[in-house]
């Protein structure tokens, strides 16, 4: 009966020491992967959200300001042939 206990107790010994394993294995994957992938992206030109945002709103500036010159520019033409 104590072989058998022994027996056991080695074989949860064997199981225990294989999970820490298989977890470590996985563990240094996955940082590897997010390695790759980090350095995957930082080789690309890609922009954050805030810098995005920021080109958004200085473009949606410009347009504003395009429609505001376009009709200074029509009352502008307007007026002369007016004359």
């Amino acid at each position: 009966m104590q072989t058998r206990n022994k027996m056991f107790d080695d074989l949860s010994q064997l199981m225990t020491n294989a999970m820490g394993v298989a977890q470590g294995a996985r563990d240094e994957a996955q940082n590897a992967m997010k390695g790759m992938m980090d350095r995957w992206l930082a080789d690309r030109d890609f922009v954050t959200r805030e810098e995005f945002d920021a080109v958004r709103a200085m473009a949606q500036k410009a347009r504003e300001e395009n429609e505001t010159l376009r009709a200074r520019l029509d009352a502008l033409d307007a007026a002369k042939s007016g004359n």
